[in-house]
């Protein structure tokens, strides 16, 4: 897959699921809750570690900067 994640972008990403992280270890989310989050810092976690955002292709968005 090609790369379409800015560092912004992933940056944001990382923080977000390390924020989801503390908020779980710090009893402030639970149940329902802290599934649906936990779910959504690992998709962050994982497509920021790949650069790709699945759901940037069919929109056709980039946020990385292409090298010229």
């Amino acid at each position: 897959m090609k790369r379409n994640m800015g560092a912004l972008d992933r940056t944001i990403r990382i923080l977000v699921a390390v924020a989801i992280l503390f908020l779980y270890l710090f009893d402030k989310i639970s149940g329902v809750t802290a599934v649906i989050l936990g779910v959504v810092a690992l998709v962050f976690l994982l497509t920021s570690l790949m650069g790709v955002c699945p759901m940037y292709g069919p929109l056709k968005f980039s946020t990385r900067k292409d090298k010229k």
